[in-house]
């Protein structure tokens, strides 16, 4: 078939682009690449404009107000816009420094980038988001700037010297992480005594001593005394802190983990209100839990694959659970995607089952421990079918994520994928430790969703871990319809970018009420709205 002109204007285009981010380059300026590419680029919008002279590589069709792009290589525009405009002289802020030292991954709506060029100006970006270049006094102190996460940062310990008192207030959590994170008081030290900032330390100590580190203010106190500062100890939490877990050294995400767990479950606790239904005892009792879950699973299965975007129908899904699914007599059964999506659901649901079953045939076994044991089972029965019709590769069932992901539209970026192997164990050790089985429920599908640790299907796997511990402990099997998809991913993100867990404990409270008063509510069609890609 012959081609346009404009079609091999664009295939050019392309194989120019492609040569661009096979040297991982998603970010461009305009003399990266040619008038003419550029603006075939454009119009078949494989580019998306930043500011002026700036790009960003991005998918044909993405809609207006789609932030996934701009959230996966905003440190990317960062580090080429400054690097372009103020050479190796820049550095962000140490606010920023220190939320990217602790592994957070929330790109803040503005970030300040230090600069002796800088002209205290700001620079609307994409979403909200801006710039502000701020200009510094004297050079930069190179001896205390390094390169972390693409990001030109100030070292650990002298930012912590640096950000003011409110930080840790706003920013609680990255307060503590760093504080946590240190080894010894030395790289605090040198900071302090080369800039002399006896103010800096007496908010330090204070601050460690919150945080159960009196031996490291001890010996900031000890040594500024010696070369002639008075440090008086503050507090900058303003309040006590408490229920902080061990020190765990792992890594400054799984540190961030179970803070965030500890400082989340009392909202959780305040926010559930959903009553647990006593657990009838013997054979009979647990049969009549598994044959109340065996009855939602229908309408389980249209709502959560619907929510991640395939096109299924409650009839594929009852020919798949009853064995009549066919492909090479249906036609309508030829669309391996959704179809392999409904098969997998059913085998994952089964090996959920088989868990369930397993715990309330064995009091004695603490949950957290078979939710470690049996997830990767669930997770390979999710997509074994696929496999089997050549839609993904075996080896992709072999573990956890090996690669970086990212949400749609979501503020949050999961952590990096060696990040994913300290988080897990970290996880499972939380829900065996937990006793509320609201907190469990709650806080695991939140986490879960949070690390996200496969490549894809962590929401169908999120809230399979939630019903296997609400289901457990008395609740009902709990649907997140359809309809409900933009409450749940709005309560989700609010949990992720700001540590909220408010409305998404109280919006699953609320699902898990609705399916214990009425679970044939859920049983109702509802109207088919635009998909977005699954999780």
């Amino acid at each position: 078939m012959a081609t346009t002109p404009a079609q091999r204007r664009l295939a050019e285009a392309l194989a120019e682009l492609k040569s661009l981010q096979d040297r991982d380059q998603s970010v461009l300026r305009t003399d990266d690449v040619r008038r003419p590419t550029r603006e075939a680029l454009l119009e078949a919008g494989f580019l998306q404009p930043i500011i002026g002279g700036w790009y960003l590589c991005s998918k044909p069709g993405t809609k207006d107000g789609d932030t996934t792009a701009w959230m996966a290589h905003a440190r990317e525009f960062v580090w080429r816009y400054a690097q372009q405009r103020f050479g190796e002289s820049w550095c962000v802020d140490p606010d920023y420094s220190v939320k990217l030292h602790t592994g957070s991954n929330i790109t803040p709506k503005q970030i300040v980038i230090h600069a002796p060029e800088g002209n205290n100006s700001r620079t609307a970006l994409p979403f909200g988001y801006s710039i502000f270049t701020y200009k510094t006094r004297e050079p930069l102190p190179r001896q205390y700037i390094e390169v972390l996460q693409h990001v030109r940062v100030y070292s650990l310990a002298y930012a912590l010297t640096r950000v003011p008192d409110a930080f840790f207030r706003s920013s609680k959590q990255d307060a503590l992480v760093a504080l946590r994170s240190l080894q010894d008081a030395t790289d605090i030290n040198r900071v302090l005594i080369e800039t002399g900032q006896a103010a800096a330390a007496g908010r330090l100590a204070g601050a460690l001593r919150a945080c159960d580190r009196a031996d490291l203010a001890d010996e900031i106190v000890s040594v500024m005394r010696e070369i002639g500062h008075r440090v008086d100890g503050i507090n900058p939490f303003a309040k006590p802190i408490s229920g902080l877990g061990p020190l765990r050294k792992v890594s400054p995400y799984v540190d961030r983990l179970d803070l965030m767990w500890r400082e989340m479950r009392e909202a959780v606790l305040a926010e559930f209100s959903a009553p647990a239904q006593p657990l009838a005892s013997g054979r009979r009792g647990i049969d009549a839990v598994m044959q109340r879950i065996e009855e939602r699973y229908v309408t389980d299965a249209y709502h959560s694959l619907s929510i991640e975007g395939y096109r299924v129908t409650e009839d594929l899904i009852r020919k798949v659970a009853d064995g009549s699914w066919n492909p090479d007599e249906h036609a309508q059964d030829k669309d391996a995607r959704n179809a392999m999506a409904a098969h997998g659901y059913w085998k994952a649901h089964n090996a959920v089952k088989d868990s369930i079953r397993h715990s309330l045939e064995n009091p004695d076994t603490n949950i957290g421990s078979l939710l470690r044991k049996d997830h990767g089972r669930w997770y390979r029965e999710l997509f074994s079918p696929s496999v089997d019709v050549g839609i993904i590769k075996a080896a992709d069932l072999a573990g956890y994520r090996n690669d970086q992901v990212y949400i749609k539209n979501a503020e949050h970026v999961p952590p990096p994928r060696a990040a994913v192997r300290d988080l897990m164990p970290a996880l499972f050790d939380l829900l065996r430790d937990e006793q509320s089985p609201a907190v469990r429920a709650v806080l695991g599908h939140f986490a879960f969703v949070f690390i996200h640790p496969y490549m894809d299907g962590n929401g169908r796997m999120a809230r399979f871990l939630m019903n296997a511990a609400l289901c457990t402990a008395g609740f009902a099997w709990t649907v997140i319809r359809l309809d409900q998809r933009p409450q749940y991913f709005s309560a989700l993100n609010d949990a992720s970018a700001r540590g909220d867990i408010r409305r998404f404990a109280r919006f699953i409270s609320e699902c898990v009420v609705q399916n214990t008063a009425a679970p044939e509510a859920a049983d109702r069609p509802v109207r088919r709205s635009s998909r977005s890609r699954p999780t």
